[in-house]
């Protein structure tokens, strides 16, 4: 089974990205200035994807959500921090989710052995699965971190390459060769998981 081809986003209009970084930079000066209502638009346009983000990395829907809504929380007493001449707000969040993720991760570690970190639970519970969907879902838990971030972001939210590299803080030629190498490790591991289901049949 191979993942879809990347889904490009760089076709949008230059002046509708623009509008989209004003109205982000206007609705986070209203909530400054103590209108909640525009916070409220903020967090429905972009709770989604910082929760599928999330949920891709984790593998987990109640430590997706509950990184959410550290996101947000944090969101609530940072939204200065947010510079729309640097990006786009939503590769802002994808930064900010990132960072969560990995101090959750570190904070995990601290009490759970590698041989049983989250992922690995994770896969040891699916195993038996036997659709594409399922044994996808497995592989890319499986994934190391810097694999399954560009994968999350690129073959799953269909980020473009620049974007993805924005939000990981890294360069567009990091981000292929990620990329490269992640589908590379999942064609082999569904490979395999396809060997092992054959053979119990």
């Amino acid at each position: 089974m191979e993942l879809s081809p990347v889904r490009r986003r760089n076709n949008s209009r230059p002046d509708m990205l623009d509008f989209e970084r004003l109205r982000n930079r206007d609705l986070l000066k209203r909530f400054r200035a103590g209108d909640r209502e525009a916070f409220t638009e903020v967090y429905r346009a972009h709770y989604p994807a910082v929760f599928r983000f999330a949920l891709h990395m984790t593998a987990d829907r109640t430590k997706a959500a509950e990184v959410t809504q550290d996101v947000f929380v944090w969101l609530i007493h940072h939204a200065a921090d947010y510079d729309p001449d640097r990006g786009e707000l939503a590769a802002f969040l994808t930064g900010v989710t990132r960072k969560f993720l990995q101090r959750r991760r570190h904070d995990e570690q601290r009490w759970v052995p590698f041989d049983e970190a989250p992922a690995q639970r994770f896969v040891a519970e699916r195993e038996p699965d036997t659709s594409d969907a399922d044994r996808l879902r497995v592989a890319i838990a499986a994934l190391p971190e810097r694999y399954r971030e560009v994968v999350a972001l690129c073959d799953l939210e269909g980020k473009s390459y620049e974007d993805a590299a924005g939000a990981l803080e890294c360069a567009v030629g990091t981000v292929r060769s990620r990329l490269h190498r992640a589908r590379g490790l999942l064609a082999r591991k569904l490979q395999d998981a396809k060997e092992v289901i054959r053979c119990s049949v």
